[in-house]
This record gives C-alpha cells, sequence and structure tokens, in this order.
C-alpha cells in the first residue's frame, strides 16, 4: 500500500505490513504532508514536552525489546519481540518528531534520539530496567504495554489531531502486545513451578516502577487540563483491572514490595534516571554521536 503523504498512513484502516511499524515509509520525514499547527490555546513548548515524555517511553522500550535478537528461545517470539520493539520504534520516531516541531525548534527525530544527553531524557523509569530472563521481560511488558494502551485509547481523543492519529495506530499495535504479553503470563504462571518462579521473580523486579507510571508531571496536568493529554492517575483503575484479570488466570499474586523512591521527588519525567539508562545510551548513540554528519 502506498499514500501520498504520511497522514494517510497515520489514518489508514486497513494498513499492510509495510506501513504498519513504521508509517514513515518512503518519507525521511515520518510527519511529512502532514499539517503540525499547534492547535489554538495550546502551548506548543508543553506540546513538545509532553510528546518527549510518550516518545521517549518508546524509543527505550523498543531498544531493550531489541536486545532479545538472536536471543530468544523460539524463533517464533524472537520475531514477535523484534516486531512490537519496530512498532515502539516507529512511535517513537513519530512523537519526537511531533516534539520538534511543536517547540518550534525543527528539531529531527534523529538529534532528539541520538544527540540528548541522560538528564535531558523524560521517559518513565520502568523502561531502563534491562530485560533480564524471559520472565521478567513479559513482565515488564505486560504492565507497560496495559498501562500505556490506557493512556493511548484516551489520546485518541486529543485535541491535537497528529496526537490523536499517532494514538489511534498506536493503539491497534499496543492491544497486539498486550496480548501477547498476557498469554505468555498465563503460560509461564500456569506452567510448572519452575515458570511461575521465573514470572513471579520477574513481577518482583519491575513491581517498585509501578507507582511512577501513574504520577503526574506538571507538564502532563497541563496538558490534560487543556485537553490534549491524559492526567496518568486516571489511568490507574483499568491498569489495575487488567492485570488482575491477567495475575488471576495465571495464579499469580501482586507482588508486596516497596516502590522505588524518588530523588527529592524527582524522577524519570523529570529527567533523574536509574544507573542503567546512561549505559543504554551510551550503546545506542555512540554511533551517531562518532559520525554525527553520517548518512546511510
Amino acid at each position: 500500500m502506498s499514500f501520498d503523504n504520511a497522514y494517510e498512513a497515520l489514518v489508514a484502516e486497513d494498513v499492510d505490513a509495510d506501513t504498519r511499524w513504521a508509517f514513515g515509509t518512503g518519507f525521511d520525514d515520518p510527519l511529512a504532508g502532514v499539517d503540525t499547527t499547534v492547535p489554538g490555546g495550546v502551548n506548543g513548548d508543553d506540546l513538545a514536552a509532553y510528546c518527549l515524555m510518550l516518545g521517549d517511553d518508546a524509543l527505550i522500550a523498543s531498544h531493550r525489546l531489541t536486545e532479545w535478537c538472536t536471543r530468544a528461545h523460539e524463533l517464533e517470539d524472537e520475531v514477535a519481540l523484534a516486531n512490537i520493539a519496530l512498532d515502539l520504534l516507529g512511535q517513537a520516531r513519530l512523537l519526537l518528531a511531533r516534539a520538534g516541531q511543536a517547540d518550534g525548534t525543527d528539531r529531527g527525530e534523529d538529534a532528539l534520539a541520538y544527540f540528548r544527553d541522560e538528564n535531558e531524557f523524560h521517559n518513565v523509569r520502568l523502561v531502563e530496567l534491562p530485560g533480564g530472563d524471559f520472565g521478567q521481560t513479559i513482565a515488564g511488558l505486560l504492565v507497560f504495554s496495559v498501562w500505556r494502551l490506557a493512556e493511548f485509547t484516551r489520546l485518541t481523543r486529543s485535541r491535537d489531531p497528529v496526537l490523536a492519529a499517532i494514538a489511534g495506530k498506536g493503539v491497534k499495535e499496543l492491544t497486539y502486545h498486550r496480548d501477547y504479553a498476557a498469554r505468555w503470563a498465563v503460560r509461564l504462571g500456569d506452567g510448572t513451578e519452575y515458570s511461575a518462579e521465573r514470572m513471579r521473580q520477574g513481577l518482583d523486579a519491575v513491581w517498585p516502577l509501578v507507582a511512577e507510571l501513574f504520577t503526574g508531571h506538571d507538564v502532563q496536568h497541563r496538558m490534560a487540563h487543556a485537553g490534549v493529554g491524559v492526567d496518568p492517575a486516571e489511568l490507574r483503575d483499568e491498569f489495575d483491572g487488567v492485570l488482575d484479570q491477567v495475575l488471576e488466570a495465571a495464579e499469580l499474586r501482586r507482588p508486596e514490595v516497596a516502590a522505588m523512591g524518588s530523588v527529592a521527588g524527582r524522577a524519570g519525567r523529570d529527567g533523574v534516571h536509574t544507573e542503567h539508562l546512561g549505559y543504554l545510551l551510551a550503546e545506542m548513540q555512540s554511533l551517531a554521536r562518532a559520525h554525527p554528519e553520517a548518512t546511510w
């Protein structure tokens, strides 16, 4: 399937595999042809900061999942995890491009992905955690996809038509991500004692960072008030309801572990991260920073 501009790919009902994971296919700018005018009454800097948060979540989560390439236990799951990573990378491209346009700097997706330092990233800390074993990866993906799907479902009604269109496409992808993770959580939890223990350990590892997902930043509150974004606190009931269903089917219980603390009230959304992010960025950015003018 081909499109005259990227916007058609964003809103198409029946998108084929070539454009499903990145609707920038064939376009240097993933938002080429899209009207990116910031809606009236919306602060462009806040919109940019909000898109950076959403884009950074997707970018870092995508990079963690790509670490499973050549490591998964079965080829089918290696392909599935790689496709999920590509879906998230596609979301990150659009959101970072939207951020660079909304704040008037015209910074491209590559500039924002490869030439920002650790304290300039605004992702939640959950996505920084190393993947660990398969159980931990599934636990992290389950939590992340259930939370993000609830958020993107609401963002389809955003006053910013670009953000609404990105969310509309993301909902389809995230529904698959959530279902994939949920099926594996049930298989592992309701499998052998060994598989159930690995799943329990995976949930224990990620659960300290769940509370941060629902802690709103000032930018998120302003965007929610403007009808553009979502207050994270609104997502908690839906998240809990879905997780309870999955954990019950998997014969698992919620971990009883303390939440990871913040630093003087500041966490991932403020640019304060775990020790893992610096290593991840060093790997992800090394080639682009070594050859900043290179194209391929």
